[in-house]
């Protein structure tokens, strides 16, 4: 993609009606392009924050119309907030959420929130399939929430996952979700217990650990992105590298060699013949891996469908 953010890439993310993808970085901006049908990109346009956009380290909200240029602002928080979802259903509303520890719901026409959700620590990752809406804090917690009372977690539980929780992706039928952590697993859960024994977790993200004497590099698991056509799923993370697997026949479909950076965000476009990902570092080394020589690239990849299309067991 044709100029790319300056800074790290946060999130990056397709709108469902047509190719714009939208991408927040560090650099306290947020940019929009175009993407052609030749795979070609148009920067269209970009307004900032006061911090950078993680969704908002200045812990405010905006909403912007590329029509007119203007940006409104739509939510506000106590902390920077981490995660920002367009919540689908009969009134469609904005869902935030903040390091202050709390998810607040908005309807983007009244400045105060419709509704506001405290949580036990700092809200790390959310996604959102009406009428789920799933979010993962520090400490592990997973709280999960039916919109039609979206006040009162569902249920609420300890992460299957022994480590720091990093990402979690809705399944697109709203049954379930996808889990990663910073230790190279991903974990599939089923919302009702009823589907429990579904339930599975796998390794992913690692290099070598072939012996007892070879132990595995561990990765996180930055980003799980499902297929809007075929309900199949990509992985990426800290490795550079991302695969595409299928969750009901539990088997990966196609390894992509590394990219030569971490992968800290990924897409499909909204018919799924584009998966982009975004080549920056993501601070999975602190501080200290930080360096005026990371690069920040937005990737385009052309997907071909026998890569993503469900295989028998």
């Amino acid at each position: 993609v044709q100029h790319p953010p300056t800074d790290g890439i946060s999130e990056i993310q397709f709108s469902p009606q047509a190719d714009f993808l939208a991408a927040s970085s560090w650099d306290n901006n947020v940019r929009i392009y175009e993407i052609q049908s030749n795979g070609s990109s148009v920067a269209k346009t970009m307004y900032s924050h006061g911090a950078p956009a993680l969704c908002g380290a200045d812990k405010v909200g905006k909403l912007f119309d590329i029509s007119t240029g203007q940006s409104t602002l739509v939510a506000q928080h106590d902390a920077p907030i981490k995660e920002v979802r367009w919540v689908d259903g009969p009134n469609p509303i904005l869902a935030t959420g903040s390091w202050d520890k709390t998810i607040k719901y908005w309807d983007t026409r009244q400045q105060a929130p419709i509704s506001t959700i405290t949580l036990p620590e700092r809200l790390y990752t959310m996604d959102s399939v009406f009428p789920l809406l799933v979010a993962g804090t520090a400490e592990r917690h997973i709280h999960i929430y039916n919109l039609s009372n979206p006040s009162t977690p569902f249920k609420s539980i300890t992460s299957p996952l022994k480590w720091q929780t990093r990402t979690i992706a809705c399944f697109p039928n709203g049954s379930g979700y996808g889990i990663g952590s910073i230790e190279g697993r991903v974990a599939m859960q089923y919302v009702e217990d009823k589907d429990a024994s579904m339930n599975f977790s796998f390794k992913c993200h690692r290099e070598g650990g072939q012996t007892t004497r070879d132990k595995a590099t561990v990765y996180s698991v930055n980003c799980i992105s499902w297929h809007p056509v075929f309900g199949t799923f990509s992985t990426a993370g800290s490795d550079g590298t991302f695969a595409f697997w299928d969750k009901d026949s539990r088997q990966k479909l196609k390894t992509f060699p590394k990219v030569g950076a971490p992968v800290s965000s990924t897409c499909f476009n909204r018919n799924g013949t584009i998966f982009a990902y975004a080549m920056s570092y993501d601070w999975n080394q602190g501080h200290t891996g930080a360096n005026t020589q990371n690069q920040n690239k937005i990737m385009l990849h052309s997907v071909v469908e026998y890569d993503v299309k469900p295989r028998k067991r």
